[in-house]
């Protein structure tokens, strides 16, 4: 039987999908599409990233498209398309915006790669993973979204420049919806195994909770004129090879809760266990009453989100 080599497509060449191409690229997880209706683009940041592994010394595949049979038979898509976040734009605007974009993709990705695991990215996070699931159709552990992955990799930034060390000797894990209302979780950081709050007082701990909960709009406020993507892209490789190296990783992401943690028919950002199947098991563990009450004040969000869904017919 001849070697089949996997395929992940990312949907969308802006700034967050083109820099997931080159990292998955770079790391030879399989063949890469980038596709955009804009096919210019798509094929341009596709050669580009090529002729970049003569350079870095990397044989992964990448190539541009806008049509969706050249993404056929993927076992990992990955959604950035959509509207970003704006000045102007209210939450209701982008809701329906995204919901409308990213529906249209699903019908294509059902069509196209009914067997694939689909990692949503767009913004309202939450929302449009929902959408997902509801136009996809497919059973929850092939629909996530990527936000808890990044949200911790704030916290973990935070806190190595907070001690001086290595972020590789900080863990750090983030629960809930994406946005302000995440839950950063201090009593399970530790630092070298050791836990954060033996290391920082109370009130610094807080500052750097708050900061993780604006990290996004800290970016954003800079830029002027964008969003984050660095990051964001690396947190999606980081699920994704997960998926495609069947690598069994604990990750936070989105998931559609089936009664854990207290929470049924909404994706929240939780402890997974990804790999070759994508979600394998949601890990659930004891909240102390403060964690309980972050926790469920994000869930009541992420239900406001997707209320306002069904208010706005979407």
């Amino acid at each position: 039987m001849p070697f089949r080599r996997k395929k992940i497509t990312i949907i969308g060449a802006g700034q967050v999908g083109a820099t997931c191409a080159y990292i998955a690229a770079s790391r030879d997880m399989g063949d890469v599409v980038l596709l955009d209706r804009a096919e210019g683009m798509a094929k341009g940041k596709a050669l580009d990233i090529l002729q970049a592994g003569a350079v870095e010394l990397f044989d992964g595949t990448v190539r541009g498209a806008a049509d969706y049979d050249d993404t056929a038979g993927s076992d990992v898509v990955v959604v950035t398309a959509g509207s970003p976040r704006r000045p102007g734009l209210s939450r209701d605007d982008l809701l329906a915006i995204n919901a409308g974009v990213v529906g249209s993709c699903c019908l294509e990705i059902k069509r196209t790669s009914p067997e694939a695991v689909v990692i949503i990215v767009t913004n309202p996070l939450d929302a449009m993973t929902f959408v997902a699931s509801r136009e996809l159709g497919f059973p929850r552990e092939r629909v996530l979204g990527m936000a808890g992955v990044l949200d911790s990799a704030r916290f973990r930034s935070f806190v190595a420049a907070e001690l001086s060390v290595s972020v590789r000797d900080v863990q750090a894990l983030v629960l809930g919806g994406h946005g302000d209302s995440m839950v950063p979780m201090p009593r399970h950081c530790f630092v070298g195994g050791v836990p954060l709050t033996q290391l920082l007082s109370p009130e610094r701990i807080q500052a750097l909770v708050e900061r993780a909960r604006r990290g996004g709009d800290e970016i954003v406020n800079l830029l002027e004129t964008g969003s984050a993507y660095y990051a964001p892209a690396a947190s999606i490789v980081q699920m994704a090879e997960a998926v495609l190296r069947n690598q069994r990783r604990i990750l936070p992401c989105a998931a559609l809760l089936q009664g854990e943690y207290g929470v049924s028919g909404l994706f929240v950002g939780v402890p997974c266990l990804l790999g070759g199947q994508g979600l394998e098991q949601v890990c659930e563990f004891e909240l102390d009453e403060t964690e309980r009450a972050a926790f469920d004040h994000s869930v009541t969000r992420v239900r406001a989100l997707v209320d306002d869904l069904a208010r706005l017919g979407l």
